[in-house]
């Protein structure tokens, strides 16, 4: 019922839409979803296999609905299924330490989860980018694959120097385009999913990296389960194609370097 409402939404959206034949792609869209309360994982999971699309996930060892965290060992046939997909899978710090200041030569951040949640930590360039790569051992752990060399800083909160210490430890920063924010984290009163749908398949255009969360604590009314389904489906119509980040023009060297 909730999938054929939601391609309902798109033929309301897009009347004249029609799926542009294989192979005569328009343009790429870059489809990313950050850790959060895994709410929508499965979901996210299988409507990306339905439409054979590979994505990139960015990954912190979050709370979720289940009650364990994101990169424990409870989700690692999830993480296994998604590497075995095709998806480019990269670091959002492991503590989902968000970027508050600099001081005295080390970057301030405030931890979402871990021992320091909540409280402002100092790390030095070093620490920050250990930060990054505690992602990448557990997730070798879980899966026996090491992460792409990407990662993306939670909040998108980044300063020169922070990306300067990241890059010094092999990875790039990935940040989102204007109209790829998907909106998920605001308010579905003031924000309907009806409304941030159509201004994405308004806005979008080739090349824009789109950012969405695997579920979000505070929005009632989810993005995923209403929004996902006809934003690919309407995107394709457009004759959008989609690729990981491992085919982005900025990002793409760095595998050829691999």
């Amino acid at each position: 019922m909730r999938r054929t409402a939601a391609l309902l939404l798109v033929s309301l959206v897009l009347p004249a839409a029609v799926a542009a034949p294989a192979g005569a792609c328009k343009g790429t869209i870059y489809l990313t979803f950050d850790t959060g309360s895994q709410s929508q994982a499965e979901l996210i999971a299988d409507t990306l296999k339905r439409h054979h699309i590979r994505a990139t996930f960015f990954l912190a060892n979050e709370k979720t609905v289940r009650g364990d965290y994101s990169l424990d060992p409870s989700w690692s046939a999830y993480w296994k299924a998604r590497v075995a997909e095709g998806h480019a899978i990269g670091s959002h710090t492991f503590d989902h330490d968000v970027l508050t200041g600099e001081k005295d030569g080390k970057f301030r951040v405030k931890p979402g989860f871990g021992a320091s949640s909540g409280k402002i930590r100092s790390l030095t360039p070093d620490q920050y980018c250990d930060e990054i790569k505690r992602v990448d051992r557990r997730f070798v752990e879980l899966t026996g694959t090491h992460l792409d060399p990407l990662w993306r800083a939670p909040a998108g909160r980044t300063s020169p120097r922070t990306v300067a210490a990241a890059k010094a430890c092999g990875y790039a920063h990935v940040g989102w385009s204007p109209a790829g924010f998907s909106g998920d984290e605001l308010s579905s009163t003031a924000y309907p999913n009806a409304v941030l749908l159509r201004k994405s398949l308004s806005d979008l255009r080739s090349g824009d990296i789109f950012l969405a969360h695997m579920g979000i604590w505070s929005r009632q009314d989810a993005w995923a389960p209403a929004n996902l389904e006809p934003l690919i489906s309407g995107l394709e119509q457009k004759g959008f194609c989609f690729a990981t980040l491992r085919d982005h023009p900025d990002y793409s060297s760095l595998f050829k370097q691999r």
